[in-house]
């Protein structure tokens, strides 16, 4: 079933667009129901990292490659991409598609079509990109419907109940409201129908048959998530449970529950704490001054009704990044509350808020002077890791939260200061542990993981440094610590030594190791660069 308002693969060729060039399935044509997100139309070799899965690709073959193993790599990144189908026009390049690539696509289950007379790819967009559209419109039209009589119910005193009941009515099946552990809050059936006689009784169902599943949805049925404003898994606040007794569960079911849930999301968090409300909204507003969204004519306005007046020095741009194991589950006020409680002996102006979506804390800092930079920086630091402790957040095993430190100055440059920390604290997680970061030396490590999931990164690592990876999964003592410390001490041997506890013969054969196994003169500038910044790279594509 589709169950994003989309098109198969099948009815895609029976539009007139591919139908006019004879289309010929000569792979998966088991899998032609597969759903069509989108078109997309190109002749690149790596094409595949432009997806994101579900396209139908239309191709001349020009990207293929002219020999087998290339062609055998294009169609299996294109499968593992998730692609719905490859569609290939036949002309110059090839007369027919060589058996290399429809048994590849056989192999890789990918649909694979041929087509004898040439088309206009852009009527063919135009043609599928309108179907999908539309089918999509009509989906969210009659979702939007239901959301808007659950709304009206909300406004006109009702709750919980009422909304679960439209949402019963308009599937004709029981609808449930359950914990995020699967305990059932409340049950609601459809007016009329068969499902109406009992929804408890097919709650019990419902539930002997989950037990029996272990985990996940029913088999005739769907959860949809009530979000509860944290991040990660701890953010379910509770789910809707949708059960096809009386008829099949529609895409359209799916996003009305999707609707829905974001109304009883709004019910179920009217007792949230207003600490939590207001660090929020100053994380809405630091955000926004990153982002653009507030000039840095209207800001300092804006910021002194937060609270935030920092007179006519720089501003300092923090942003503190959490290991997702260290996201305090919903509860942001506590760890808000202990942060600004630590920053209170810093003795500057702070504002501070979260951003639980990204697992961020951002900061501004009134400085006096820019010389204070570094002093502040430090003791700022060390008061976010207190409040993260103070907040029963470090636990064994759990890396250390990031802190960021951007360049101090006025309102625009703390706009682009808190952006560039924000992005870099993404990028600097799982590096060695400091107690803060100076965003500007960290640029590499951005642009690197700026081109995480670039093929060419991963290939980069791989021909630097992968003979070091692959010894050290077999063999002992691991090269690869031994090549980082030398790196870091900028080639000197003898700090290289002290810090590994080696003495320097040893060191020394390790080196030569090293060099033998990536065939390598780690006396060579060019190539100590080249293995510098694959070290760095390896975290992101690992």
């Amino acid at each position: 079933m589709d169950t994003q308002g989309g098109i198969t693969v099948q009815r895609a060729l029976e539009l007139p667009g591919l139908r006019g060039g004879l289309p010929e399935v000569v792979a998966g044509a088991d899998r032609l129901n597969r759903t069509v997100r989108w078109v997309h139309a190109g002749e690149v070799p790596n094409i595949a990292s432009l997806l994101k899965g579900g396209e139908l690709l239309l191709t001349t073959g020009l990207g293929l490659g002219t020999r087998p193993a290339e062609q055998r790599a294009f169609v299996r990144r294109l499968a593992d991409r998730g692609i719905a189908a490859l569609v290939v026009e036949l002309g110059p390049r090839f007369s027919r598609l060589p058996s290399t690539i429809v048994e590849t696509a056989r192999a890789a289950g990918l649909p694979l079509v041929q087509l004898h007379r040439e088309v206009a790819f852009v009527s063919v967009t135009e043609e599928v990109h309108t179907e999908i559209v539309n089918g999509h419109y009509t989906l969210l039209r009659r979702a939007e419907e239901v959301h808007r009589r659950c709304t009206e119910a909300l406004l006109g005193g009702g709750g919980i109940p009422q909304v679960l009941g439209i949402l019963a009515d308009f599937t004709a099946n029981p609808v449930f409201l359950e914990t995020a552990d699967g305990q059932l809050l409340y049950a609601a059936g459809p007016e009329s129908g068969d499902a109406c006689a009992d929804p408890l009784q097919v709650w019990e169902g419902l539930r002997g048959q989950r037990e029996a599943r272990e985990s996940g949805p029913p088999a005739n049925g769907v959860l949809v998530d009530v979000p509860g404003g944290g991040h990660g898994t701890g953010a379910v606040r509770a789910r809707i449970a949708l059960l096809a007794v009386s008829g099949p569960l529609l895409p359209v079911h799916r996003i009305a529950a999707e609707r829905a849930a974001g109304i009883l999301a709004v019910v179920l968090m009217q007792a949230r704490q207003e600490e939590e409300l207001a660090a929020r909204g100053r994380g809405d507003f630091l955000t926004d001054l990153a982002e653009g969204r507030i000039s840095a004519e209207d800001a300092p306005a804006q910021a002194r009704v937060l609270g935030f007046k920092p007179g006519d020095g720089p501003l300092l741009p923090v942003v503190m990044r959490l290991a997702a194991e260290l996201e305090p589950a919903g509860n942001w006020a506590v760890l808000a509350r202990a942060v600004l409680e630590e920053l209170s002996s810093v003795g500057v102006p702070v504002l501070l808020g979260v951003r639980p979506v990204e697992g961020r804390v951002p900061l501004l800092l009134g400085l006096r002077s820019e010389s204070e930079r570094t002093a502040v920086a430090d003791r700022v630091a060390a008061a976010l890791r207190a409040g993260v402790e103070r907040a029963g957040l470090e636990r064994a095993g759990a890396h250390p939260p990031v802190v960021v430190v951007g360049v101090a100055g006025g309102w625009t440059a703390a706009s682009a200061g808190l952006r560039h920390a924000a992005e870099t604290a993404t990028a600097a997680q799982g590096l060695s542990d400091r107690p803060w970061y100076d965003a500007r030396r960290l640029d590499i490590d951005l642009l690197l993981w700026r081109l995480r999931e670039h093929p060419d990164l991963a290939a980069f690592v791989d021909r630097a440094i992968g003979p070091l990876r692959d010894h050290d999964r077999t063999s002992r003592p691991p090269l690869l610590p031994t090549l980082q410390t030398y790196l870091a001490h900028a080639g000197r041997k003898a700090e290289t030594a002290r810090e590994l506890h080696l003495n320097r013969q040893t060191l020394y054969n390790r080196l030569a190791r090293i060099s033998e196994l990536l065939g390598t003169d780690l006396d060579d500038p060019q190539t100590v660069l080249a293995l510098s910044l694959a070290l760095r790279a390896r975290r992101h594509t690992t």
